[in-house]
């Protein structure tokens, strides 16, 4: 199989759970660290897959890389390859298939409940999840592209997820580990910097977010198992 390729926008944003999902099922795949200076790869065809990690960035920053990205996830639709977003892996998503990425009314940051689309198609991907605790950090929001069909929102945010075929893009973070989500508590003061928190529910201290982390981020991950095996389906055996 060709590998995976798993493209990483900020040092701190690495892939977290999905390369250790990836591992244990003998699953190939490669970093491509556009932090690093990497370039993006033209032909979404080398791959068996591509997926998006997060990033502080915009998908509407004036970034050299950003067209290329958009351009390599419309190559890769085209082409059936499958992609997977995480946060500004899915606005980048959105972005290449049409939709818009803006400010949402309110950040959210910190865990959040995310409550499945009553459809099918959200049937299928979550595996009949109704809803689960969702971990976020983003002050921007998706528009559904066309085509694509929600699966997944919350009370802040009503779209976290969408898919079009056997493409999956997603708001929030379910590749979170323990050492990711204490790496960025780290980073949150600068994050809430004149936001008055107290009075907004969306977003959560660092001890809220770690009071119950070992539970929060297993409960997490059997989320992501769901998603993540309805999306390997997807890839090329070639």
């Amino acid at each position: 199989m060709k590998p995976i390729a798993i493209f990483r926008h900020s040092p701190t944003e690495g892939p977290g759970y999905f390369s250790e999902y990836l591992d244990a099922r003998r699953i190939p795949w490669r970093m491509v660290a556009i932090d690093a200076g990497e370039a993006v790869p033209a032909n979404a065809s080398d791959w068996s897959g591509l997926c998006f990690m997060g990033g502080p960035m915009s998908v509407n920053d004036d970034l050299p890389w950003i067209t290329p990205v958009l351009a390599l996830i419309r190559d890769a639709v085209a082409k059936d390859v499958p992609v997977i977003g995480h946060c500004l892996g899915g606005q980048l998503m959105s972005r290449a298939l049409g939709g818009a990425v803006t400010r949402n009314p309110v950040k959210e940051i910190g865990w959040v409940q995310v409550e499945a689309a009553d459809s099918p198609a959200a049937h299928d991907w979550l595996a009949g999840t109704h809803e689960f605790k969702g971990f976020h950090w983003h002050g921007e929001t998706f528009s559904i592209p066309p085509g694509a069909e929600r699966i997944a929102g919350s009370a802040w945010c009503p779209n976290q997820a969408f898919v079009v075929g056997k493409h999956l893009g997603m708001q929030c973070h379910v590749e979170m580990t323990p050492e990711l989500i204490r790496s960025w508590c780290a980073e949150w003061g600068k994050e809430v910097e004149r936001i008055q928190y107290q009075s907004v529910q969306s977003i959560q201290t660092p001890e809220q977010m770690q009071a119950d982390l070992d539970r929060d981020v297993a409960a997490l991950h059997a989320v992501a198992d769901r998603l993540y095996d309805r999306w390997v389906k997807g890839l090329s055996p070639g």
